[in-house]
Order: C-alpha cells, then sequence, then structure tokens
C-alpha cells in the first residue's frame, strides 16, 4: 500500500495541504494522513501514519520538510519505518530508500535541509537582536500584564481569585502575580 503524508504548520495553509495532498493522491497513495502542525511539537497524525503502515508498504511526502525537523528527527523516522519493512519516498527530491543511493540522498538531503533551518534562526535572531538594539522590537507583553487595571479593579470590588480567572480568562498564578506585583508597588 502507498500510505502519504501532508503536513503545514499553520492552518492559514490550507491551500499548501489541499496541493500536498492532491499530489499525494496522484502518485497513487492509497491512504494519506494530513495534519496542520508545527514540525517542532508533538505530530499524532504523524505518529497515527507511522503505526498504520504495514510491511512492504510505501510511505511517502512531497517534500523532505513536511517529514522531519533534523538529521535526527529523520533518521529517528527512518529507522522505525525501516524497521517495520516500510520504504520512504520523498517526491521533491526524487528519494526512494528502496535503493542504496536513495539512502545515501536521503542523508545528504536531510543535512543539508537542517543546514538551512539553522541558517534561518541564525538569520532571525540576529534581525530580532538588531531590532531590539533600534528599540523597534519589545516582544510579546504578558496577557495578563495587559489586564492589571481590571484585575486589580476586580479584586477590589471584593471577587475571589477563581472569579477573577474566570471573568479574565487568566490563569491562577497570573492573578496572584498581579496583585503581587501592584501591591508591592504600593508599599
Amino acid at each position: 500500500m502507498i500510505v502519504g503524508y501532508a503536513r503545514t504548520s499553520t492552518a492559514e495553509q490550507k491551500a499548501g495541504l489541499a496541493a500536498q495532498e492532491a499530489e499525494l493522491r496522484a502518485l497513487g497513495c492509497e491512504r494519506v494522513f494530513i495534519e496542520c502542525a508545527s514540525s517542532v511539537k508533538q505530530r499524532e497524525t504523524l505518529e497515527q501514519a507511522i503505526d498504520f503502515v504495514r510491511k512492504d508498504d510505501v510511505f511517502v511526502v512531497t517534500k523532505l520538510d513536511r517529514l522531519a525537523r533534523s538529521v535526527v528527527h529523520l533518521w529517528e523516522i527512518v529507522e522505525r519505518l525501516k524497521a517495520k519493512g516500510v520504504a520512504i519516498r520523498i517526491e521533491g527530491s526524487g528519494i526512494d530508500t528502496t535503493n542504496p543511493n536513495g539512502a545515501l540522498m536521503l542523508s545528504v538531503l536531510g543535512s543539508v535541509a537542517q543546514w538551512e533551518r539553522e541558517m534561518m534562526l541564525e538569520r532571525q535572531r540576529i534581525g530580532i537582536a538588531a531590532a531590539k538594539d533600534a528599540g523597534r522590537y519589545k516582544g510579546r507583553v504578558p496577557t495578563a500584564r495587559r489586564q492589571s487595571a481590571e484585575i486589580m479593579r476586580l479584586k477590589d470590588e471584593g471577587n475571589t481569585v477563581p472569579q477573577i480567572m474566570a471573568a479574565l480568562g487568566v490563569s491562577r498564578a497570573s492573578v496572584y502575580r498581579v496583585i503581587q506585583e501592584q501591591t508591592a508597588d504600593i508599599t
């Protein structure tokens, strides 16, 4: 059986997900597992797909970056599939692990993909540092701190911490942190 796996990082990438699914179906995938999840988070659908495949199946993805986040992660997946007797095809790269050349190419391209990601993250860190130096980057304001005035108003009106939590959708720890910070400012 040919089994496909499609993934995008965000829900806004629906067109990319639809294109992957269409390509996988055109390649003869009888079953396609579809997931919208960041590559760095736990991917339940990927786990389901790996559990689903059986000996002599072929596991297909359109591009290498849809499958793994690093060379180590890639080889974890490859070894799990290999142990089950499942071959891997990465269509966009022409990789097919049913032969030694395909396995070699998978190693090389996996290394290049990891290098590319690390370079992108490095450029991102440099950009953030430059924006911070220029005073243009402040980061996200914590949700509870934006509601400090409202938390204190509700507390002053006699609301309990659970009532404040429910009214504003913030955690118990956040409510106590704001109260502690606000009362520390007074003294």
